[in-house]
């Protein structure tokens, strides 16, 4: 991959505005065309103050007394892991202030990693699961569509579980049903522009502001191979090619990132099956929650943006001894460029995450990822040599 695909905003929060906080911050932009003799590219020093002109300059959009990132050709709001204990019907506190920070930033549109539910226990009723979407509706869904922002999402293990029982049923049907009423109710329209939509919400394409977006079914960790096909076959589209990006999105990730989830079934099967077939047909990014850990990183010549639960339970990354954070992020696009900026937010003191905080790289049981800026020229011996070790 060319390294002005991958562009990264390291930000270290300091100082506070109005109790929000104001971060200083220092851009590592890899292009390749300012590299320093190390062949790395130069980060810049931090300024001793964080003048408020940082946050209110032309095109620098953020919400009042937060770091205002430098606005793309599109911006993205990515959230995942909305929900809390089984049953409930309510949102802790962090998601509901999310959502009313969201169109402060004036993305185009919303990203959801699934499980925007709680659901997945075959004790639930139907009167239970309809009161769950209700209370989604109710915190981030109607919100939303008030704001007038799309919104695409991925179906998650809460909300829908793709897992089959023995007899190649649906283990949790019933709140397929439940997730698929919810969804196709005119009501609740979530304002994308479809390209196919024959198996909505569980798998479908769609399309905006120049990048095609396709969204399958990793409600579990294995993606049929009839679906599979459909996806290749979407994205070899006259509709998909003829984009100037693509992205796919999933609840469970192609490899692991956090502890307690480096273990068979919390990943997609034949991950690199998978990554070479988005590679194929260039697709830039994958999307994933689930892991309940924030990590941006690569493989191969795929970018993956692991969310982190911004509800209940989020997760320490493998390799790490960072304590676990719930997060927003913001993703403003280059189309030109084909590249992207994440700028990710804390939601505990809505301070930026510094990127070179996280794990250079992060091995887990089917595979190395890479931080987003790191290549694997860069890697030291221990680092080459580090491998993956069971956290539980």
């Amino acid at each position: 991959m060319s390294l002005n695909r991958r562009r990264f905003l390291f930000l270290a929060g300091v100082g506070a505005i109005g109790g929000l906080g104001l971060g200083a911050f220092a851009r590592h932009s890899l292009t390749g065309t300012t590299a320093n003799s190390s062949g790395r590219s130069p980060i810049a020093a931090p300024p001793t103050s964080a003048p408020q002109s940082v946050a209110i300059q032309k095109s620098a959009i953020a919400p009042k007394g937060l770091f205002a990132p430098m606005r793309g050709d599109v911006r993205i709001a990515v959230i995942s892991d909305l929900n809390s204990a089984y049953g409930s019907t309510d949102y802790q506190p962090q998601v509901d202030q999310a959502i009313s920070l969201i169109p402060d930033w004036q993305p185009d549109i919303v990203l959801g990693g699934g499980d925007m539910v709680a659901g997945q226990s075959p004790s639930l009723s139907s009167q239970e699961i309809t009161a769950m979407w209700a209370g989604f509706d109710r915190h981030i869904s109607a919100p939303l569509r008030q704001a007038k922002l799309p919104f695409g999402f991925t179906i998650g293990n809460h909300d829908a579980s793709s897992a089959l029982a023995v007899s190649g049923k649906f283990l949790f049907q019933n709140e397929r049903d439940h997730a698929s009423a919810y969804w196709n109710d005119p009501s609740h329209d979530p304002g994308l522009q479809f390209v196919d939509r024959a198996k909505f919400p569980f798998y479908y394409t769609f399309q905006h502001k120049d990048i095609f977006y396709l969204v399958w079914d990793a409600s579990s960790s294995l993606i049929p191979r009839d679906q599979v096909a459909w996806a290749e076959k979407s994205l070899a589209s006259e509709v998909a090619q003829a984009a100037k990006m693509r992205i796919a999105i999933g609840h469970l990730p192609l490899y692991a990132v956090a502890v307690g989830r480096d273990e068979p079934g919390e990943v997609l099967a034949d991950a690199d099956k998978l990554r070479t077939m988005l590679e194929r047909y260039n697709v830039h990014t994958y999307i994933s929650g689930h892991h309940h850990a924030y990590f941006p990183g690569h493989s191969g010549k795929l970018e993956l943006l692991h969310a982190s639960a911004l509800g209940a339970g989020p997760r320490p990354l493998l390799n790490s001894n960072l304590p676990p954070f719930n997060t927003v992020t913001i993703i403003d696009v280059d189309l030109g460029a084909a590249s992207t900026v994440y700028t990710t937010y804390d939601m505990k003191n809505l301070q930026v995450v510094d990127h070179k905080t996280l794990p250079r790289l992060i091995a887990g049981p089917t595979g190395k990822l890479l931080r987003l800026d790191v290549q694997e020229s860069d890697l030291t011996a221990s680092e080459r040599a580090l491998t993956w070790q069971p956290s539980s």
